[in-house]
């Protein structure tokens, strides 16, 4: 589970973060925790536009696709601060991220009772219309004397109270696995599969369908290639080392832009026919109504449906098994949403490959077998969908229910069962 925790102070110092940042290191077997702040969000008015800021794009879309947020409030004058109480007007006028979102409060501060008050008012707040969380009841965390109760490095001391902490926590886990059924999904607007409005990254002047696409748009933009250096995130790769270090992933990497253009893939397939995905080279930069453009307009309902849910962040990935597939082969397709520095959609990476070496390997590795099970099927969100050999997204479930082909039950059986194995 990924949780969001929000800081429910813009101090520098703040115990309130402190008491996140113990929970994200303490309890990071339990879910994963990423820790916002609020310290640069303008102060609210109706007539500015709340995405014109950084920190509030980021605040709603990491909250968005959270299984579940954590707020750690202090109190101040028997309520909560201004500052929180700012970022609440903000994500509850024009857009409601908390919706439907489940909520866990804690809090700590210098007095005895915590933040008991603040707690209270904060609860009334995130019930009223235009928040509609669901707040977890009861299970309150209040951390008083908060100046004695963190060591040196950052821990809660007592025992007792990290007991406490952690069976909160866990009542907030199986609380989020009963809300989620409660989820109500966003709607899905059409997708432009055309291309037809260019973002930031288009390179414009050359026809995305053009099967010499990659080398025009290369020479139009001065493209580097070869021995050049490139400057990674946590590393330093020459353009051919990225090249090699992608061809030798133990998958099949594509990669289509938040405009649904499709970019790339790592071809390391002579002949597209050994791929479980087949791509070929003249399809880098076309329109994904291009390279879906072999399926029928109502199977083209299944890619809008799966670039919708991971744009909308309903779904962080789809996951789907490609029915009929040959003996010794689970052909795999996980499309992956990818983000931008503030949270936003920034598209989808496709990984294909064939679970089955994986789940022998497993079996093998660790001495277990697979038990168990009749077989049956799982049916998607919205009902099966027929998978189509050459394309990747209309594997996913049919997006208007219908009488789409289901997973094979040997697919089926062998992920239960993995299951029930894992330790």
């Amino acid at each position: 589970m990924k949780f969001v925790g929000l800081v429910g102070s813009n101090a520098e110092q703040s115990y309130n973060r402190k008491l996140l940042e113990f929970i994200r290191r303490e309890f990071k077997l339990k879910f994963e925790l990423e820790v916002l702040e609020i310290d640069e969000v303008p102060l609210f008015n109706q007539e500015s536009k709340w995405d014109d800021s950084f920190q509030l794009r980021l605040l709603y879309n990491k909250i968005t696709r959270a299984d579940g947020v954590i707020i750690a409030t202090p109190e101040h004058n028997h309520t909560i601060t201004a500052a929180l109480k700012n970022v609440l007007e903000w994500l509850s006028y024009e857009v409601h991220p908390f919706e439907s979102k489940p909520v866990m409060i804690v809090g700590a501060s210098y007095h005895d009772q915590g933040t008991s008050r603040a707690q209270v008012h904060l609860r009334k707040i995130l019930d009223a219309p235009g928040v509609n969380a669901y707040t977890l009841p009861g299970n309150e965390f209040l951390l008083g004397k908060a100046k004695e109760a963190f060591d040196l490095n950052g821990n809660i001391t007592n025992e007792g109270t990290v007991k406490f902490l952690g069976s909160c926590l866990d009542n907030f886990v199986k609380y989020v696995e009963v809300v989620s059924k409660l989820k109500k999904p966003k709607p899905i607007e059409p997708e432009d599969l055309d291309v037809t409005n260019p973002i930031a990254t288009t390179i414009q002047g050359v026809d995305p369908d053009d099967p010499e696409w990659v080398e025009k748009a290369a020479e139009l933009v001065g493209a580097v290639s070869g021995d050049t250096y490139v400057k990674l995130d946590h590393g330093i790769l020459t353009v051919n080392q990225i090249d090699m270090f992608l061809k030798a992933m133990p998958f099949e990497l594509t990669y289509a832009d938040d405009n649904n253009q499709f970019l790339y893939y790592n071809n390391a397939h002579q002949d597209p026919n050994t791929m479980f995905a087949k791509r070929v080279p003249s399809q880098s930069g076309s329109r994904l109504s291009t390279v879906h453009n072999s399926l029928p307009a109502a199977r083209m309902k299944n890619v809008e449906w799966v670039v919708g849910v991971l744009r909308n962040g309903d779904q962080e990935y789809v996951r789907t098994i490609v029915p009929g597939s040959p003996e010794g082969v689970i052909n795999t397709h996980n499309y992956q949403a990818m983000y931008y520095p503030d949270g936003s959609y920034a598209g989808i990476n496709e990984i294909v490959f064939n679970f089955q070496p994986w789940l022998d390997w497993y079996l093998q590795s660790t001495g277990q077998r697979l038990v168990g099970g009749n077989g049956s099927v799982a049916p998607g969100p919205h009902g099966g969908g027929h998978a189509d050999a050459t394309s990747g997204a209309s594997d996913a479930p049919d997006s208007h229910g219908g009488g789409g082909a289901q997973a094979d039950a040997t697919s089926l059986f062998v992920l239960k069962s993995i299951k029930k194995s894992l330790p």
